[in-house]
């Protein structure tokens, strides 16, 4: 069963960046569709990013477009979310999801996705 490993996340203050890294336990990883989803206390999950799984298609949010990169590395089965400019409201646990298979254009839809990690903590203060 593919396991999902999220890491990179911290403190940071307004304007900041980090990097996510999301590892993957199997070899096959390239054939997954990844997407990035975040939530906020009080809040609902919200899909922010994805990426596909052979040409590399991404989406995003509006909120993050320009800040936010999704990529990744199928020899290093890690898919990384590259932040910057950060901003308090992006305040949140942030997960990786995967699926082998969807509609592209459903793909930050957060019930389209089988696999889970267990989500790492970002935090936008001064």
């Amino acid at each position: 069963q593919l396991q999902l490993v999220e890491s990179g996340g911290g403190l940071v203050q307004p304007g900041g960046s980090l990097r996510l890294s999301c590892a993957a336990s199997e070899f096959t990883f390239n054939y997954y569709t990844i997407g990035w989803f975040r939530q906020a206390p009080g809040k609902e999950r919200e899909g922010i990013s994805c990426i596909s799984s052979s040409r590399g298609r991404t989406n995003y949010v509006d909120s993050v477009k320009d800040r936010f990169t999704i990529s990744r590395d199928n020899a290093k089965n890690t898919v990384y979310l590259q932040m910057n400019s950060l901003k308090p409201e992006d305040t949140a646990v942030y997960y990786c999801a995967a699926v082998p298979t969807l509609l592209f254009n459903r793909c930050r839809s957060s019930n389209e996705y089988s696999y889970w990690g267990q989500g790492t903590q970002v935090t936008v203060s001064s």
